[in-house]
């Protein structure tokens, strides 16, 4: 339930509708002098007090963790809503290590359980990243975690979730008036299941504001924060300096009838988007304090036809390419470096491969099928990679519930998971072959084909078949020619 000033994410969790964003204390502690502990929870308890009580920090934001811990000892844990991320390495995962990281982020915090923990993955082709969310689950069930979010996940991914039993009440995505892309598909799939959004970059690291209007376009060297050095990346590839002026010049104009602020306006349109349950705005504590301009924010209100003019400068703007989270996940990198360097050292691969010898390998996924039937999940020999029939099942684990197109992407996600194990990609995919257990699927299984294959298009087959095994709608196959595909 959604109020002027707060969101109700589920029953015994409000958050404020402007959240704090702790990111910046990792920006603020880059030259590897930790920021005092209690000045920062001081700096915390003003926001508090001023009615934004709601704050979002992650494992690896500096010693943002230890900082709200420091908040919550000394004002008391019901003084605030601390949501913080849990971004783990790629790779191999275990309970073990799941809980070490929970355990950690108690520590930390210095509190009992977390009212709201957010998960994110770097591969979808690693099947892995579902381990980790069932692991957290079982966590929650033993009362460590309150709730359960995702952060940077794409509309496909957060429906896999969904439907494989997965409770989960909110993705924390980027969303701007520079970046539109969850206000299509992740929208319409978060009101289906009240999953509430929570929109970071919001004001595009600074650059939506009344500081940038009129200014020449900051070279290189000028953009001394991380914030700056990514969302820079986001105004050049939504059609650059130019036509970003055009933006803020129709949001000053507004903003000066409402005797506001770009910023205001900015924010408040997103935040009037369905399906927003917040907007998170950094807060670098101790150098600047924004309490009262965030009152004025959930004060303002842009009526029909300024949200109408907004819509029309937006369309004037070119699109961020692909999903929510792609920034994170394929090119063009849209972060602070440009690449994922800063973030991870190596993307493993997601299945074990065995050198068959003779210019031959496999990979298995670890599904029973594959040693009761006696075969491989993929086999590469020379140039050439060969899946096999594939079903929406994780070790023991059937995904993707009843719903076709989780099943489908799932399903396209291990076949690429096969492929990048054995050294190819998906792009290097030259046939499919779809055996699909109810017709009247067809449109929605071939929808999903289209949009993880558009442009790939790879040749094709499409029928309906018996499957083995109730739970299935879907099996597929998939032939590759590896740097088939430039």
């Amino acid at each position: 339930m959604i109020q002027s000033d707060r969101t109700r994410l589920a029953p015994d969790l409000s958050i404020s509708r402007v959240v704090m964003g702790l990111w910046q204390i990792a920006d603020m502690e880059r030259g590897g002098t930790l920021l005092d502990a209690a000045a920062g929870a001081a700096s915390m308890k003003e926001y508090a007090d001023a009615g934004f009580t709601t704050f979002d920090m992650a494992d690896h934001y500096g010693s943002a963790e230890v900082i709200a811990g420091t908040f919550g000892g000394k004002y008391g844990k019901a003084a605030g809503e601390m949501m913080t991320k849990w971004v783990p390495e790629p790779g191999p995962v275990s309970k073990e290590t799941v809980r070490k990281a929970v355990h950690r982020a108690l520590e930390r915090l210095s509190t009992e359980r977390i009212s709201l923990l957010q998960f994110h993955a770097w591969n979808y082709a690693d099947p892995r990243w579902l381990d980790c969310l069932f692991f957290l689950s079982e966590l929650q069930k033993e009362g460590l975690i309150a709730h359960m979010g995702l952060t940077n996940f794409d509309t496909a991914h957060l429906r896999i979730a969904l439907t494989s039993g997965i409770n989960v009440v909110s993705n924390q995505v980027c969303y701007s008036l520079l970046d539109q892309r969850a206000s299509g598909a992740m929208t319409q799939l978060c009101h289906e299941h009240n999953v509430g959004l929570l929109a970071f970059g919001t004001l595009a690291g600074g650059f939506l504001s009344g500081r940038w209007l009129g200014k020449p376009e900051p070279t290189d060297k000028d953009l001394v924060t991380w914030s700056q050095m990514k969302y820079k990346r986001f105004i050049d590839t939504a059609g650059g300096w130019s036509a970003f002026q055009e933006l803020l010049s129709t949001l000053d104009v507004i903003a000066i009838r409402h005797g506001s602020t770009i910023a205001h306006v900015a924010a408040r349109y997103v935040m009037d988007q369905p399906a927003v349950a917040g907007v998170i705005i950094g807060a670098r504590l101790g150098q600047s304090h924004h309490a009262e301009e965030n009152k004025k924010l959930l004060a303002l209100t842009l009526d029909p036809s300024e949200q109408s003019v907004i819509h029309s400068a937006l369309s004037r703007l070119k699109s961020i390419p692909g999903d929510c989270g792609d920034e994170y996940r394929r090119p063009p990198f849209l972060t602070a470096s440009g690449d994922l360097s800063h973030h991870i050292a190596t993307m493993p691969a997601p299945y074990p491969v065995t050198d068959l010898g003779n210019g031959r390998s496999k990979a298995l996924s670890g599904t029973i099928w594959e040693d009761l039937a006696g075969f491989s999940r993929a086999v590469r020999t020379g140039d050439q990679i060969f899946v096999s029939g594939t079903t929406a099942t994780h070790g023991h684990v059937d995904i993707g519930g009843s719903d076709p197109a989780a099943q489908a992407h799932f399903v396209i996600d291990k076949l690429e998971g096969a492929i990048q194990s054995l050294g190819g990609r998906l792009e290097d995919v030259v046939r499919t072959r779809i055996f699909m257990k109810n017709m009247n699927d067809w449109e929605v299984i071939s929808r999903v084909h289209g949009e993880r294959f558009r442009n790939i298009q790879p040749a094709n087959t499409l029928v309906r078949a018996d499957l083995v095994g109730d739970n299935y709608l879907l099996e597929m196959e998939a032939d590759a020619v590896v740097g088939s595909k430039s």
